[in-house]
């Protein structure tokens, strides 16, 4: 218990010392934001802060800090180091920079952002890359909250599947604040029961379940052990750090009032969500009483029935387990709505796509939604890996993007070494993993572990290249 709870405050602590200092290296400004320059009743609108800090974190609260956390339980609560100091050092800069680069670059998608510091190459493969993460993530989330309701209610998955579909449907094509920015305080509040509720359960011993405190061991029950690196950085998807984030960011950079309140918006957001994937984490060590009991769970009722186990056993039967399954199933719906939405803003910046025509903005969302449709009948496992191998891929292009950004307006200076440091980290995690993964090469380890390490240095020598070195020769 001991060591969930120093995780916890890690993680506040994180916000409130770290957070501080990103933003001061960072230098937000009185400046008028893109809602005001460019407001057009759809996508930019003025919204008060806190609505837009409970849309953010909505918007990148998906199955990854749920599901990710569950699956990264697996090897025993040191999944707990990756979450915080993936969440204050990794996560939490890659959310801050990517929304506010967006804000100075007139609320911009990422994709547009990476072309401007990373060159036109990277902006073609990353419009694309971007759309196709998108979609997938829509897809995932889905049918993720499809399967939870089905289970929930005894019906079928596919008229749940259909419902979710239509309302990701109106929530793509209408005003941001006709369906978002309405409900998502309701879900909010399911969400925080829900994390409250859970976290209160483990604490009181309910049950009569143990939390382990934290340990430097492998505790995956395959044998051998699937190897803790790089497999675990990628499960935890969007627990610890997540691409998927930078393409909300957007979103909310679109409807900010000022960029001093980019911090608890853009950070604050990651550190909530980086709480909600420490309690998952520990429920899912807690729970089954160990790692082989958590195994035995996800292979009988997948990541779905394990999240329904847990609710029913720490919160009962009465309406406290009711809002923490809907706060459950809020997170991924609330992140597959504005995935297609941000998919359809992402092809209209590519294509230069007035979007306050309707007619319009139908003719880019009615294909997504249908491509999704089609995804959402593939296995579930198989579109969560690949789209937890292309979430974290986008995120080290980001953080590099970054500090290409923080060289750029603050030379002579180190500010750039903030999202430089976890770049670097998660270009040796995301290059490992594909070439050892099943779903990649399947390389052995005495193959990948020198493999990754090069990558990373190639992808700082290029680095050094488009910023020092060219500065230099200026």
């Amino acid at each position: 218990m001991s060591t969930f709870l120093i995780a916890l405050l890690a993680l506040i602590l994180g916000y409130l010392i770290y957070g501080k200092f990103v933003d001061k290296m960072f230098g937000p400004t009185d400046d008028q934001t893109p809602a005001f320059k460019f407001e057009d009743g759809v996508d930019y609108i003025p919204m008060p802060t806190w609505k837009i800090f409970m849309i953010q974190l909505l918007n990148i609260a998906g199955l990854g800090p749920i599901f990710g956390a569950i699956a990264g339980a697996l090897w025993g609560p040191s999944v707990y180091l990756w979450i915080v100091f993936g969440t204050i050092f990794a996560g939490g800069v890659h959310d801050y920079l990517s929304g506010m680069i967006s804000l100075r670059e007139d609320g911009k998608s990422i994709s547009e952002i990476i072309g401007i510091y990373l060159g036109s190459k990277m902006l073609m493969i990353m419009r694309v890359v971007s759309v196709i993460l998108l979609v997938l993530v829509g897809t995932v989330f889905a049918t993720g909250p499809a399967m939870l309701l089905a289970k929930l209610t005894g019906w079928a998955v596919m008229p749940w599947l259909v419902i979710v579909l239509v309302y990701y449907f109106l929530a793509t094509i209408l005003p941001i604040d006709k369906i978002i920015g309405r409900i998502y305080p309701l879900f909010g509040i399911c969400l925080i029961v829900m994390a409250v509720g859970i976290a209160l359960g483990m604490l009181g011993g309910i049950g009569g379940h143990v939390m382990p405190n934290m340990v430097l061991k492998n505790m995956h029950p395959a044998v051998p052990p699937l190897p803790i690196w790089p497999l675990l950085f990628i499960t935890v998807a969007c627990g610890a750090i997540s691409g998927f984030h930078s393409t909300q960011s957007p979103l909310m950079a679109r409807c900010l009032t000022n960029e001093r309140h980019g911090r608890p918006v853009f950070y604050g957001a990651m550190v909530a969500e980086g709480i909600i994937a420490l309690i998952w984490a520990a429920a899912g060590c807690t729970f089954y009483d160990g790692s082989a009991g958590l195994a035995a769970a996800l292979k009988t009722g997948g990541p779905g029935g394990a999240v329904y186990d847990i609710c029913l056993g720490y919160m009962g039967t009465g309406i406290g387990s009711a809002l923490a399954m809907l706060g459950v199933i809020a997170c991924p719906i609330t992140s597959g709505d504005t995935a297609f939405r941000s998919a359809r803003l992402t092809i209209a910046d590519w294509f230069k796509i007035d979007q306050k025509d309707t007619h319009k903005r139908l003719a880019v969302a009615v294909p997504l939604l249908l491509v999704g449709a089609v995804l959402s009948q593939i296995k579930f496992d198989i579109i969560w890996r690949y789209f937890s191998w292309t979430n974290q891929t986008l995120a080290m292009i980001v953080l590099w993007s970054g500090a290409v950004y923080l060289y750029r307006k603050f030379p002579g200076t180190s500010k750039y070494l903030m999202a430089a440091i976890p770049a670097t980290f998660m270009s040796v995690v995301t290059s490992t993993y594909i070439l050892q993964a099943e779903e990649g090469f399947k390389l052995s380890t005495t193959i990948t572990y020198p493999a990754g390490i090069v990558f990373a240095v190639v992808c700082v020598v290029l680095f050094a290249k488009a910023t020092i070195m060219k500065k230099q020769e200026e």
